[in-house]
């Protein structure tokens, strides 16, 4: 079927239930950014493909929401669908919940699967919707009852993480964790985020693409996890670990019937932003909202996380920069495409040792696609590379060290003068937050002007965030913390920088229908000097790979740029250079020139 006619379907069975209004969200039953192959409803309903964004189909109206990020790849993927694209943050464009006020009358009903609806937008809807005698219906899975051919729910194997690599122990994070709820006054403490519960059991599993996580459900009590899996998943080493750690295994869905048992004399510990409302609505026990006391722990790595992400960081470098020579080498004698690109990348990451799959989908894209920044190429819109314009690679590999996340724009060919202005001024707005130096109390949002500065100065902006949190062997986008000029509530990414933070610094310049620039580096937070002023802070780069010169007009530099500029590339050399062939490594040489 057309999206068109998904639609038509779906608005039949609305009519059947009275329903005036479906909400569609882009999740799973845990509030993932990515979604396995099940759950992407959203993209089956209107056919726009980006990771972030939300449906609401009426009887005589249909809308996308989604940011900045992918304005123009929606435009083109809801052409001739009959769905509204509704640009977030832009204007006077409503929110979800002030569109449903506006448009469902008085005793009308919203309907939604509230397995997939967080239980904080669940709450804001009761809110608004029932002020206006709209009525909520939570537990309506219609695009299941349309979609003939949905596919299953993974049931693939999972894997332990061994504390080489993660650092900690089972036993002490849940030590942790239960000291955090005892602040709370909680006895007991239900988490349904799949990275949350990946970090605290040590365990990894293949149930999204690109994130290796284990669809599941944790309760943790004083003495005890009652773990809601899939056990067909789990090997005798992850059963015998669990076993130790006083993991109780219970079939997946069960969570909705338990949750409903705890007694009435226990203090239950959930986090808004991380649980499903329908999940939310079937506990009856009383209840302690607050962030999972998981979120900071995961996101401030140790010191052997630290040391594994750096050596994955090598590893992901030479890939890179491997990547980089064949293609700017290569590009005019053979043929290579968008897609080939991406294989051809993925071979090089496989041929590292440690590396199991790549972190992220990747975004491969040649002179206009890569205006839409995340434009991801597939068969019908794949392109060969030629000259006279920029190839944008964003892409990560996922290794047992860690996640790696990296963007390189190379130039193909010679560009103009004033695409060489715009490449620089990226350049130079990356490395501006790079070097920054702050007190300890920070936000990323105090710092994401010294990115900008260098791209405002030229009266353009990127409509996104400048960088996120990079979780270890996990979610590639991970909160508490990120760069921003504003605060966006929902996005979790507003806590103070703290020591062992791992964040992106990723700013861009995008001209839609021409070209788009981004390049990124990795950071880890580092203390520095801590005297009568306060604690000093600063980033340590752990990405290193070349940034291509034939984009920088170093007259558009200071001198202090260029000099930290030279600096980082003889720092990509002498890492990355012994992993190299000869042949290789004298082009690297000259791709790392001090200018």
């Amino acid at each position: 079927m057309t999206v068109s006619e998904r639609i038509a379907s779906l608005r039949a069975l609305m009519a059947e239930k009275s329903i005036s209004a479906y909400v569609v969200p882009t999740a799973d039953f845990h509030q993932s950014e990515y979604v396995g192959e099940h759950f992407k409803a959203r993209q089956y309903i209107t056919g726009f493909s980006g990771s972030y964004g939300t449906a609401v189909i009426c009887q005589d109206d249909a809308c996308l929401w989604t940011d900045g990020r992918y304005f123009f790849q929606a435009e083109q993927e809801l052409a001739g669908t009959g769905v509204r694209l509704m640009k977030m943050f832009v204007g006077d464009t409503p929110t979800i919940t002030e569109y449903l006020s506006d448009v469902v009358p008085s005793g009308g009903t919203v309907a939604f699967d509230g397995r997939v609806l967080s239980m904080g937008e669940g709450q804001e809807y009761e809110v608004a919707l029932g002020s206006k005698g709209i009525q909520i219906h939570y537990s309506e899975d219609l695009i299941n009852a349309i979609w003939k051919d949905r596919p299953a729910l993974s049931d693939k194997p999972a894997f332990f993480l061994e504390e080489r690599y993660t650092g900690a122990s089972i036993a002490s994070k849940l030590e942790r964790v239960r000291k955090a709820m005892a602040e709370y006054g909680a006895t007991v403490h239900a988490i349904a985020s799949l990275d949350d519960i990946c970090w605290l059991l040590n365990v990894r599993g293949d149930d999204i693409d690109y994130f290796p996580l284990l669809l599941s459900y944790a309760i943790v009590r004083m003495d005890g996890v009652e773990l809601y899996v899939n056990e067909k998943k789990l090997n005798d080493r992850i059963l015998n670990e669990f076993k130790k750690a006083k993991v109780t295994l219970h079939p997946y869905n069960d969570i909705y019937q338990d949750i409903q048992k705890l007694d009435a004399s226990e203090t239950l510990l959930i986090d808004p932003m991380k649980m499903n409302y329908a999940l939310y609505k079937n506990i009856s026990c009383n209840m302690v909202e607050a962030a999972n006391p998981t979120i900071l722990m995961k996101a401030m790595k140790n010191d052997t996380e630290l040391d594994n992400i750096k050596a994955a960081h090598i590893k992901d470098g030479v890939a890179v920069t491997k990547f980089m020579y064949w293609v700017k080498n290569h590009y005019d004698k053979e043929v290579i495409t968008e897609l080939s690109s991406i294989d051809k990348l993925t071979a090089l990451r496989a041929a590292q040792d440690g590396y199991i799959r790549d972190s992220f989908e990747p975004l491969c894209a040649y002179k206009d696609h890569a205006a839409m920044m995340h434009y991801s190429p597939c068969e019908e819109s794949d392109v060969p590379l030629k000259g006279g314009a920029f190839f944008l690679n964003d892409t990560g590999g996922g290794y047992y060290e860690g996640s790696t996340d990296i963007t390189r724009t190379f130039v193909l060919g010679s560009v103009d003068r004033q695409m060489k202005k715009y490449f620089t001024a990226v350049v130079r707005a990356m490395m501006n937050l790079s070097r920054a130096k702050f007190l300890y109390g920070c936000y990323g949002y105090n710092l994401d002007v010294l990115a900008r500065e260098p791209i405002w100065d030229l009266d353009l902006d990127y409509q996104c965030g400048t960088g996120h949190g990079v979780g270890y062997l996990a979610n590639v986008h991970e909160p508490p913390t990120g760069f921003r000029w504003y605060v966006v509530p929902s996005k979790n990414e507003h806590h103070q920088l703290e020591e062992g933070m791992i964040i992106t610094d990723e700013p861009g310049i995008y001209e839609d229908g021409q070209f788009g620039i981004r390049i990124e580096n990795e950071l880890i937070v580092r203390k520095g000097v801590k005297n009568k002023y306060g604690q000093f802070m600063h980033f340590e780069t752990i990405t290193f790979a070349p940034i291509d010169l034939d984009g920088i007009d170093p007259e558009e530099m200071s001198r202090s740029e260029r000099e930290w500029l030279n600096r980082y590339h003889q720092e990509v050399y002498e890492k990355i250079g012994p992993h190299l062939t000869e042949e290789e490594r004298q082009w690297l040489k000259q791709y790392t020139r001090a200018i």
